[in-house]
């Protein structure tokens, strides 16, 4: 199959990323129950248990309405074929690009499982400082988030390399 041809890394990579998030979501599911708090680092870093009906650190999470939520899923679905359709289409040479569209693939796909097979996504990680937490999240959301900031820095990086050579 010509899609496999020179992608092998890259699927073995996303699965890597994709099992290590359902892995730890399974772990944390079996371990705490909603909503409690186990520290880690006191003032800092806790594990705890909550269940996001929304997007990346719980966007449009309080939303009831059934639409919401249809929307919510549909987009994601959407945004995955975009960025799977540029993985497919992006150079061998621009290892880094594929790099930064793989993570976000890896963290978009296990997102997408939860919500088909919870109808929520497990977030646990929660950073805070005094009582200023950051938005509860995931692997999964780690994987898109530093795939994304990967991509922009990739793409500001073409641009100057571009701009200097003009």
């Amino acid at each position: 199959m010509t899609i496999f041809k020179g992608n092998s890394f890259y699927f073995i990579f996303i699965f890597f990323w994709l099992a290590m998030d359902q892995l730890s979501k399974y772990l944390v599911a079996r371990s705490l129950s909603l909503y409690q708090v186990v520290p880690v680092i006191p003032g800092f870093f806790n594990l705890t248990r909550v269940h996001n009906r929304g997007a990346i650190f719980g966007f449009l999470g309080n939303s009831a309405h059934p639409l919401a939520l249809i929307f919510l899923n549909l987009g994601a679905l959407l945004a995955f074929a975009v960025v799977a359709y540029y993985f497919l289409k992006t150079p061998p040479e621009m290892v880094l690009t594929r790099l930064s569209f793989a993570l976000i693939i890896s963290g978009a796909m296990g997102n997408i499982l939860d919500r088909i097979f919870r109808g929520y996504v497990i977030d646990f990680l929660d950073f805070y400082l005094g009582r200023y937490h950051w938005p509860f999240f995931n692997l999964a959301d780690s994987c898109i988030t530093v795939g994304a900031m990967l991509l922009i820095f990739n793409i500001f990086r073409s641009q100057k390399k571009c701009s200097q050579s003009s």
